[in-house]
């Protein structure tokens, strides 16, 4: 058996867990993540927080408040990530889904239509939570979706899969949003 220190793969778990620190979401080592607004509201968290004394209450709040910030965002993506296996792109998905700084718009004139129906998702389905502000890491995977001519399958299946709960239907909601 080998020795660890000759185990080429000893620190991948390492690595792992170094790239789950800095949140990166699609392109491992993507020196570019902290561009977009969420991920430098993320990463500025995460500054603050390694400041601070780990055993401070601020600390713990600020940790907390980021890994709920996290698990949103993962189940966020997993939601996507489920419509576009529903609709036939299973092997598609990830690749859909994955948003870098080098990411373009395809074409100019569909990005008031990515809009449109990133702000039409927002408002008439449950596939963000509540609280989500609307990421432009999406607006990229709508345009995928126009130019597969799958936008509007998307769109139904999200509203059957994730469909708008009434306005006083927030309990599984609050249960998620870190309370002050």
């Amino acid at each position: 058996p080998l020795c660890s220190n000759n185990n080429p793969y000893a620190s991948f778990g390492a690595t792992l867990a170094r790239d789950e620190e800095q949140n990166l979401w699609s392109t491992p080592h993507d020196v570019t993540h902290t561009e977009a607004d969420d991920d430098r509201v993320l990463y500025n968290m995460i500054v603050v927080r390694n400041q601070l004394d780990k055993d401070s209450e601020e600390w713990q709040k600020l940790n907390y408040d980021i890994y709920t910030l996290r698990q949103t965002r993962k189940e966020v993506r997993n939601r996507w990530k489920h419509i576009l296996e529903d609709l036939g792109f299973q092997k598609e998905a990830d690749s859909l889904l994955s948003v870098t700084k080098l990411s373009i718009i395809s074409d100019s004139q569909n990005m008031s239509k990515a809009r449109d129906i990133l702000l039409k998702l927002s408002e008439e389905t449950n596939i963000f939570p509540t609280s989500w502000e609307l990421s432009e890491r999406y607006l990229f995977v709508v345009d995928r979706l126009i130019a597969l001519d799958a936008a509007d399958e998307f769109f139904k299946m999200a509203s059957t899969v994730y469909p708008k709960r009434p306005s006083g239907d927030r309990a599984e909601e609050s249960q998620k949003t870190p309370q002050c």
